[in-house]
């Protein structure tokens, strides 16, 4: 087990999210049941004032875990200097076999507080609240993913043994390695490349047709197929090494952290292109959503195009 102060905070933090995440959940649940907007009974109106403290808690709960996350992030890459093999955070990550699976849920829930946080925004626009029985609905599925992230944390870094040699990402990442990641590196340049720009290029396209939902599940696509080309291709001229698949080693300082902008700009774009599809918005707000999408795309795809073009024009070559 590794106590450092910065994963002392993440355990604190931890224990108050399960007391007021809890909270809320028991909330949520008791005004998912016996929600009746039609109703003008006392029971109504005490509902009424529960959901606005139940919603305050869950705002606050998103408010603290999207900084928490990339202080996570930042743990990991400062633990690395503790750990016998590891170089950043990627060691820390497949230090225990609960890393990868607590960082795919860390993103998933991501998305979900953000979903929530939308459709209650939307609902408090509404004097008929028509969103309130289905966004503490809502809550009260997620909260399950919630907890199991809390507990695959504390799992995870109680688990760590300083005393043990683990893999850098060099190993984790490298072409010989076997696990699953490294069966991206076997895919053609060209491919990746094709699907990632045509994919750009059809987010573009159903940009101007307005088809809201082809263009949330596109978005959807993008982000499994602009990971996959971060790390396979973009990734390497980042680091201008042929060989260095990492997806953290762009984090640090050596890199000017260009992959918090990254990640950042390819959540924000992803996210706001997604939630069209599934949140029935104004016309003015499904506009902001398609244009918000769109700039954060744009940005993200910018920034990793930029990359290897200067890395050509400084060597005359592609890597």
């Amino acid at each position: 087990m590794i106590l450092s102060p910065e994963v002392l905070t993440i355990f604190i933090l931890n224990i108050l999210f399960f007391i007021f995440g809890t909270i809320a959940f028991f909330l949520s649940v008791k005004i998912y049941l016996g929600w009746d907007n039609e109703s003008v009974e006392q029971s109504q109106y005490k509902l009424e004032k529960q959901s606005f403290l139940t919603a305050t808690i869950i705002k606050y709960i998103f408010a603290i875990k999207v900084p928490l996350f990339l202080f996570f992030i930042f743990t990991l890459d400062k633990i690395s200097n503790v750990l016998v093999g590891a170089m950043c955070g990627a060691g820390v990550v497949d230090a225990t076999p609960y890393g990868i699976y607590l960082f795919i849920l860390k993103i998933i829930n991501l998305y979900l507080f953000a979903y929530w946080l939308v459709l209650h925004n939307e609902d408090m626009k509404n004097e008929k609240l028509p969103f309130t029985k289905m966004k503490f609905g809502f809550y009260s599925i997620v909260y399950f993913l919630f907890i199991a992230e809390l507990v695959i944390e504390g799992l995870m870094f109680s688990s760590i043994d300083i005393d043990k040699m683990v893999s850098c990402c060099g190993t984790i990442y490298s072409s010989s390695s076997t696990s699953y990641i490294s069966t991206i590196f076997s895919l053609d340049s060209t491919i990746l490349l094709v699907l990632f720009y045509g994919t750009f290029s059809l987010i573009i396209l159903f940009y101007k047709l307005k088809f809201r939902y082809i263009y949330a599940i596109l978005n959807i696509l993008f982000i499994i197929i602009s990971l996959i080309t971060l790390i396979a291709f973009f990734g390497t001229y980042i680091y201008e090494l042929p060989t260095h698949y990492c997806p953290f080693c762009f984090l640090q300082k050596d890199y000017y952290y260009v992959g918090y902008i990254l990640y950042t700009t390819l959540f924000l774009g992803t996210f706001y292109g997604i939630v069209i599809g599934f949140i029935d918005k104004s016309k003015l707000e499904i506009e902001k959503s398609f244009k918000k999408s769109l700039i954060f795309n744009l940005l993200y795809v910018l920034i990793v195009t930029v990359y290897p073009v200067i890395y050509f024009l400084k060597n005359g070559v592609w890597l």
